[in-house]
């Protein structure tokens, strides 16, 4: 809840959130479309993808052992 509005949530007060990503991130972004390892990265791709991961625009998944990797849908 907003201090100073009450009832209301920020969510409701904010129309549009963004959050900002370098060039090179929206380019390993877009190799993140589908569900793909995290091995399957070159270094750098992987260290950009754990920045992202911090950023709340990729997801960490981790199947049968295998940490996978994907974009996060908004």
């Amino acid at each position: 809840i907003v201090s100073g509005c009450p009832g209301m949530k920020i969510n409701e007060l904010i129309q549009e959130f963004t959050i900002q990503a370098t060039n090179e991130e929206r380019v390993v972004m877009q190799k993140c479309d589908t569900v793909r390892s995290l091995d399957s990265f070159s270094e750098r791709d992987r260290f950009i993808i754990e920045a992202l991961i911090r950023k709340s625009l990729v997801s960490k998944i981790v199947q049968n052992g295998t940490v996978m990797v994907v974009i996060n849908e908004f």
